[in-house]
């Protein structure tokens, strides 16, 4: 299984969570980013439909792949 790991981290004058080396927008406060980092880490649990996704690697690299809505990856969240 996947594991999906966030970390809360400085960012851009404030506070991110960053996974894979790709970071979210910046937030105000640490707070702020881990929560959202939370939100984002509980979505990954919710089953949906086969669906084609795209996502960005640490080197800016577009994939595209075909993903099992039953296919949900184990997460955490750090910081």
């Amino acid at each position: 299984m996947v594991k999906v790991i966030y970390e809360i981290v400085e960012h851009d004058g404030g506070w991110a969570y960053r996974v894979n080396g790709v970071y979210s927008e910046a937030f105000p406060s640490h707070d702020m980013a881990r929560k959202a980092a939370e939100r984002a880490a509980m979505e990954q649990h919710v089953p949906g439909n086969t669906t084609a996704i795209s996502w960005e690697d640490r080197e800016y690299r577009w994939h595209q792949e075909l993903s099992s809505g039953e296919d949900r990856p184990e997460t955490e969240v750090n910081g």
